[in-house]
């Protein structure tokens, strides 16, 4: 795959969870090569120094006229790398969009509003020759497909990476679990269920919530046995969405019925008490023991935790770990700070016992 050079827009939001997209394509991606982050209030700083504090030397400009400007890198895209209210593209941004395509950029866009209902940035565009990109933009009816039972013809390990609420970083979790199996030695791979999964470069997957109800399950059943068909994977990976019990969008069941995971690695923050964005709402989030039970009625067990420490020192976060160790029998691990090795052998013995049964 050939990479392209981006810059991506986050408008303020680089330091916070709305900026979710552009931290996952800032910590990696296989499809872009990122040089650069319009943010005017970080501007002047390294994005990764703002993610996470470490130096990525991807610059943050005030402005894309600041990028055209100052970078010695050119851009044949601009990223749309934060998240609004209700998914919508406002007049702010609009504006901004309307200068990267002066600017001779295509746009690739993962908000629920696409792009190419906008006449006036879509008439922009073809006057530019420049492309629009609504990545979440649902697949034609002739394109989607329901559930078969053909996932029984995928024999390795399928490891469905959940988590106890929405925006706990269940995607970069993923990847480090692929990264950490190829650095094994193994051939991993990804199954992408959001927009940021795609633009960092995965080859199988589709936007689970801009598809339809009904083809849910078959376009996860359809990614997963292609991904097997085509790439002959040791072990596949794949990205959770939401909570089994968020009451803004329930999901995972599918990743345990229908995809008929083999496994499943439980990320979670223990200093989260509500779910995202519901504080108003009586409803919390479930100690993991009580979310595993949840997952093993599904009929899958659970491997690991994986701790999202937002809001969190260390000290606490690496106690808490201990402490699920101690009552699940399971490890815990924080991946950000420790990693993935320590889960490999685990994943190792997976792959021997799936090929043995082939055998």
């Amino acid at each position: 795959m050939e990479k392209k050079n981006a810059i991506i827009i986050t408008a303020g939001h680089l330091d916070s969870t709305n900026g979710k997209t552009a931290h996952g394509l800032i910590r990696g991606t296989e499809r872009f090569s990122i040089v650069g982050v319009i943010d005017s209030k970080s501007a002047g700083k390294d994005a990764g120094e703002v993610l996470d504090g470490k130096k990525r030397n991807i610059p943050v400009y005030a402005s894309i006229a600041d990028f055209a400007a100052n970078s010695k890198e050119k851009a044949a895209y601009c990223i749309i790398g934060v998240a609004t209210k209700g998914g919508a593209i406002p007049e702010s941004l609009r504006a901004m969009l309307k200068e990267a395509l002066d600017n001779g950029y295509s746009l690739i866009n993962g908000l629920h509003e696409f792009i190419s209902d906008i006449p006036e940035l879509v008439d922009l565009a073809r006057q530019k020759g420049v492309e629009i990109i609504d990545v979440r933009k649902s697949k034609k009816f002739k394109d989607l497909h329901f559930w078969t039972g053909k996932i029984k013809e995928v024999t390795c390990p399928k490891v469905a990476v959940l988590g106890t609420d929405c925006a706990l970083g269940k995607r970069t979790t993923t990847r480090f679990l692929v990264q950490a199996m190829r650095e094994a030695g193994y051939k991993a791979e990804m199954i992408y269920t959001g927009q940021t999964g795609w633009m960092q470069g995965a080859n199988y997957g589709f936007v689970f919530d801009s598809t339809l109800n009904d083809f849910i399950s078959g376009e996860l059943e359809h990614a997963v046995h292609t991904c097997f068909k085509e790439a002959n994977p040791d072990i596949i990976f794949i990205e959770g969405q939401s909570a089994l019990r968020n009451p803004t969008g329930p999901a995972g069941a599918e990743w345990i019925v229908s995809a008929d995971a083999t496994t499943v690695i439980l990320q979670h923050n223990p200093g989260r008490k509500h779910y995202k964005d519901l504080e108003f709402y009586p409803a919390y989030i479930h100690h993991p023991k009580d979310e595993i039970e949840l997952i093993k009625m599904y009929g899958a067990t659970t491997m690991a935790i994986t701790l999202n420490t937002s809001g969190l020192n260390k000290e606490d976060a690496r106690q808490y770990a201990k402490e699920y160790e101690a009552e699940l029998k399971i490890p815990a691990v924080l991946p950000l700070e420790d990693g993935l090795d320590r889960l490999v052998p685990l994943l190792e013995e997976l792959i021997k016992e799936s090929k043995a049964k082939k055998e």
